[in-house]
């Protein structure tokens, strides 16, 4: 069984996951974001290993390279959106109490789902 899954803006591949975290690492695609989403049960933390983007948290856009790092309380609207040419890289960290992919809420998301 692989550990890395297909999405319309690049991929994710799970790193590690134990009972209080997962970590993933996560590629997206040049001119490719994420949706614009909150969780209810789990913070992120990310590390930006490779390329250019924006993070948007609760509303305010900030610009970041490799090496940047952000904290995603829990409940806060959170995006990345890769503004460079080349793949955007990070590592994204989440602890909390439950990690499946139906903890997401859509509040925005390019790609209608």
């Amino acid at each position: 069984m692989s550990n890395t899954s297909e999405r319309p803006w690049g991929t994710y591949t799970i790193l590690d996951e134990t009972s209080s975290s997962k970590t993933k690492s996560i590629t997206v695609k040049p001119a490719q974001r994420l949706s614009y989403q909150t969780h209810e049960k789990r913070s992120e933390y990310w590390v930006i290993a490779q390329g250019t983007g924006i993070v948007t948290l609760d509303g305010e856009s900030i610009t970041c390279v490799a090496g940047d790092a952000f904290i995603v309380p829990i409940g806060t609207a959170h995006r990345i959106h890769n503004i460079g040419d080349v793949d955007l890289v990070f590592i994204e960290t989440q602890l909390g109490t439950y990690f499946g992919e139906d903890d997401i809420v859509r509040l925005e998301d390019d790609y209608s789902r």
